[in-house]
Parts: C-alpha cells; structure tokens; sequence
C-alpha cells in the first residue's frame, strides 16, 4: 500500500527520502489529502502546507481520511497544527511542536510560517520560523551566550515582526536599535552559525521515523470514535475537490 507525505521547506526531499518510503508531494492545499485518500494509501503524512496562495488543508478532509481507515500523522508545521486541533479525533501528532500546541503553550499560526522559493528550487526556506527563534534563544539563554533580558527582549522583537520579515540578521539589527546589550549581540551572532536549532526539521525527522515504525508492523485499519457527517458544505466541495489540482509551482507563504 502507498503512503504520500506533504513536504515544502522544511525538509529537502532527497533528504526525507533517506528516512522514510514514500511519495512525497508539495505542501498540502484544501483538497489535497481527500484526492489522495481516493488512492486508498495506508498512511499519509502532513508536514507542510499553504495557508495564503492556496485555501488550507482542510480539518474535514483529515477526518474523512481517517474515517476511510488511514492513519493520518502531523508534525513541524502545517501537520504539526492540525494535529493538535484533531488530536482528540485520532490524528497522530509528533514532536515538541505538536505537543506545544495541543497544550497551548503556542497558539499562532505565524509561529511555523516562512516565506520560501518555489518547487523548482526545492521550496528554499527564505526567513525563519518564529518557533525555532524561540527553542534556539532558550538554547543561547541556557549556555550563556546571552543574558536573560536580552533573550527576553530579542524574543519580543522576533514576535514583533511579520513573518515573511523573520530573519536573524534583521531581529539582531533592531536588537542593537532597540538598545539590546551590545556585547550579547555579538555573542549570539558569532554562536548562531554552529548553535541555532531548526526544531521543525527535528521534528518532521522524528515523524519520519514514527511512520517507518508503523509501517514496519502488519498493516491495519484506523478506527475512529466519531461519525462522519456529511454536510451541505462538505458535499459542496466535492466537485472541487475532485478536479485535477494544479501543482504548487509558485513560491510563497507557508504553515512550514
């Protein structure tokens, strides 16, 4: 049985290929996981998807999937938030992002979004995600690298920003605007090159190996504890789900 996984920026593909069998597609847009439920795969994987170029992976087609008996996972971005909003209907949600928002310490979308290059270039990441901002100061923070209110006060000007601004150089620029201690600036950009931490890739990495486990078992049907509805909505969309998607060649905003 087939297995496709929704992957943009956050891990090269050739690289994903080495940790897990699968197909991998660009980042999922609305639509996406119901076409490839009609293949019937034995699991589907979410790690990326659109949010502003293209309506969002829809929380419905999730739980349809699921209702056909396929094991949904999430993780790092897109996935990692529609994990945490299905966990209590079954999707399987992995890794410190998951978990960080299935228990409300984060709650903005904007956390896990980068602007990035098109497919053609392999979705290059152009900006910084706002969550490894935050695990890669408390990493600064906890080596000494940099003091507590500098950390504090760099956390906020990253926050501050709009994501498609989000990048280091430009957060320790308005740092030393702001006034930031000096001599902790430096000290962060000269340890950012070998200290930054990209948890996003750590966790669609530790997915990966979660559904190469899950894979390895005998094969076996999800069930699930609600029933699906069909709705006026959801049957409304149909016709448009089922028409041949357009591929994601244009670069953009991305849950990722």
């Amino acid at each position: 049985m087939s297995v496709f996984v929704f992957l943009g920026p956050t891990v090269p593909v050739d690289e994903a290929r080495t940790h897990l069998n699968a197909t991998f597609l660009p980042p999922a847009a609305q639509g996406d996981v119901y076409r490839v439920t009609r293949e019937h795969p034995r699991a589907i994987g979410i790690v990326d998807g659109y949010f502003s170029h293209s309506p969002s992976v829809w929380h419905k087609e999730i739980l349809w999937a699921m209702s056909q008996g396929i094991y949904v996972f999430g993780a790092a971005s897109m996935g990692a938030l529609r994990a945490a909003e299905l966990n209590a209907f079954g999707m399987e949600g992995i890794g410190w992002i998951f978990e960080a928002y299935r228990d409300g310490v984060l709650e903005d979308d904007d956390e896990v979004a980068v602007m990035h290059g098109p497919i053609d270039v392999g979705f290059s990441p152009f900006t910084e995600p706002m969550v490894n901002i935050r695990v890669t100061l408390e990493a600064a923070a906890a080596e000494g690298i940099i003091g507590a209110d500098s950390k504090t006060a760099i956390l906020q000007i990253g926050k501050s920003l709009f994501y498609q601004q989000r990048t280091y150089e430009r957060i320790l620029r308005r740092a030393s605007e702001d006034n930031v201690r000096s001599s902790d600036i430096r000290a962060l950009s000269d340890w950012l090159a070998s200290g930054k931490i990209d948890q996003k890739r750590t966790d669609a990495l530790q997915m990966f190996r979660v559904m190469t486990d899950f894979l390895s078992c005998p094969p076996r049907e999800k069930r699930v504890n609600y029933v699906f509805n069909h709705t006026v909505m959801w049957d409304g969309l149909l016709k448009t789900f089922n028409e041949t998607a357009e591929a994601h060649t244009m670069g953009g905003s991305n849950a990722t």
